[in-house]
């Protein structure tokens, strides 16, 4: 009665997501007294996971699956879980697995819960702590079923090493045909995602025109960071709509978010809240989203963050 993880990959390198839900794995498996099974699709270094804490990868290469199909990928994932009799499947909370997880509970008959962000409270009952009404409260949330599917908040439990080894077997399930067929993937290169970023830097239309969108480039440069914007500028058409944030857009769950001319409308807030630390830059003192920061910064976004980068850059210097 092994547990289960789903780990993602992309042109073969597992992503941070897919380390970090192996790691909430191995945690749940010591609480159950067994072991961690890993599902890895066209990973380049699967014994890799074992430093993370699982025993065993079941090592999938199928071109057919080169592209995320939630019907295929779900119908993988669950032969595996009864391959290996498991009663606990672990997946991220990327939009990907979001897409497969009520299709693999459907087939697996299982409880389905997403936006986990502790390891179980108990293992009998089932209990698990998740975000509840956009992030706003927490809900102890009980599966009953026999099987249970848990998605794990993303940058809620962290990358853990645990030193161990895994060992490696080629999985060939059978594929179903899915009757979807993806034309095209376009994807943005030589930047940090969104999804998988530790730091975020936003703009909004306090930055007047993306002619001045450098500013927010040149920060997230210096930090690292995955760069966002608000509704409004992607509406606006300054910003390409897959880097817009919020409900409507794409949720985020950084470690530091910066919001650079966002005044914070519900809708964006309720999409970043479950960012751990959030910073503000915005001329108006009265800006809802002053009340939602943990640090906040009441100036002109045009002297605030050329200093801010001065700073870090000087700082960075330092410490080399």
């Amino acid at each position: 009665m092994s547990v289960l993880v789903y780990t993602e990959s992309e042109n073969g390198k597992f992503k941070k997501a897919a380390l970090e839900v192996v790691s909430y794995a191995k945690a749940v498996a010591d609480q159950m007294g067994t072991t961690v099974t890993a599902v890895a699709i066209n990973a380049d270094d699967s014994a890799s996971l074992g430093a993370y804490g699982a025993s065993k990868v079941l090592a999938i290469s199928n071109a057919d699956l080169n592209t995320f199909n939630a019907k295929k990928h779900a119908a993988v994932i669950e032969a595996a879980a009864k391959q290996d009799g498991s009663s606990v499947v672990i997946l991220s909370s990327s939009a990907d697995s979001k897409y497969l997880a009520p299709l693999l509970a459907v087939g697996l008959e299982a409880g389905y819960v997403s936006n986990v962000v502790e390891a179980p409270s108990s293992t009998s009952p089932f209990t698990v702590k998740r975000t509840a009404f956009t992030n706003k409260a927490f809900a102890n949330t009980e599966i009953n079923t026999d099987v249970k599917v848990v998605g794990l908040s993303n940058n809620s439990f962290g990358l853990v090493e645990s030193g161990g080894s895994a060992s490696v077997e080629d999985f060939t399930p059978a594929i179903p045909d899915s009757g979807v067929n993806v034309a095209s993937v376009d994807k943005a290169t030589d930047k940090v995602t969104i999804a998988d970023a530790e730091v975020v830097v936003s703009g909004g239309r306090g930055l007047k025109g993306p002619e001045n969108w450098g500013l927010v480039e040149e920060l997230a440069d210096v930090l690292g960071a995955a760069t966002a914007c608000s509704k409004p500028v992607s509406d606006l058409g300054w910003r390409p709509h897959s880097e817009h944030v919020g409900q409507t857009g794409k949720p985020v769950a950084s470690n530091l978010y910066i919001a650079i001319g966002i005044s914070g409308a519900i809708q964006h807030l309720a999409g970043i809240n479950a960012s751990k630390v959030k910073v503000v830059v915005n001329t108006d003192p009265e800006a809802p989203f002053f009340k939602a920061a943990d640090y906040g910064i009441v100036g002109d976004a045009f002297e605030v963050v050329p200093t801010l980068i001065e700073k870090l850059k000087a700082f960075k210097a330092q410490n080399a």
